[in-house]
C-alpha cells in the first residue's frame, strides 16, 4: 500500500512540473517542409524520416508558402587526443559539424551551424572491429542531428 502511495505521490509531482516523455514534436504550423540537400545525403534522408514521423508533407520542389530546409554541409573531422607510447593515436575526438539555413516563407534565410563532439578510442589490433564502431558514432551523430534539425523547426512560430 506504502508502495503505490509513493508512486502515486511521484506521478503526481513529474506530471504537475510540465515533465513529459519526448515523443514526435508538434509540428502542425509546418502541414508541408522542402528539404534541400546533395544527393544521397544520409543527414538529408534522417531529416525527411522525422519529418514524415511529425506527419510533415515533404515537397519535390522549393514554394513560396513553405518552409526550406537547405543543408549546406555536414562533415566529420578527426582531431587527435592521445597516442600510444608506440606513437600510434590512441584516442580521437570526433567533430561533425552540420550547417544549413532555415527558409521560411516571407522571412530572410537564418543561417545555422552547430557541432557534435564524441570520443572515440582507436585500437589498431581491432582495426575492423574499431571502423564498424566509427561507422556507428557517425549514424548516431546523424541522428542527433537531424533530431537538432527538428527540434528547432519545432521551436518557431
Amino acid at each position: 500500500m506504502l508502495k503505490m502511495a509513493i508512486a502515486a505521490v511521484l506521478t503526481l509531482a513529474l506530471s504537475s512540473c510540465g515533465f513529459h516523455l519526448r515523443g514526435n514534436l508538434p509540428l502542425s504550423q509546418f502541414p508541408a517542409v522542402y528539404v534541400q540537400s546533395e544527393a544521397h545525403s544520409e543527414l538529408a534522408e534522417l531529416l525527411n524520416e522525422r519529418l514524415e514521423q511529425n506527419n510533415v508533407r515533404l515537397l519535390s520542389s522549393m514554394q513560396a508558402d513553405a518552409p526550406t530546409i537547405q543543408l549546406l554541409s555536414d562533415t566529420l573531422e578527426r582531431r587527435t587526443l592521445s597516442l600510444f607510447p608506440s606513437g600510434q593515436v590512441a584516442e580521437y575526438e570526433l567533430i561533425y559539424k552540420v550547417s544549413y539555413y532555415l527558409i521560411m516563407p516571407g522571412a530572410e534565410p537564418a543561417f545555422n551551424q552547430f557541432e557534435l563532439y564524441r570520443d572515440y578510442q582507436d585500437d589498431p589490433n581491432q582495426a575492423l572491429a574499431k571502423a564498424r564502431e566509427l561507422d556507428l558514432l557517425l549514424s548516431e551523430l546523424r541522428q542527433q542531428a537531424a533530431n537538432r534539425i527538428i527540434r528547432q523547426l519545432a521551436r518557431l512560430d
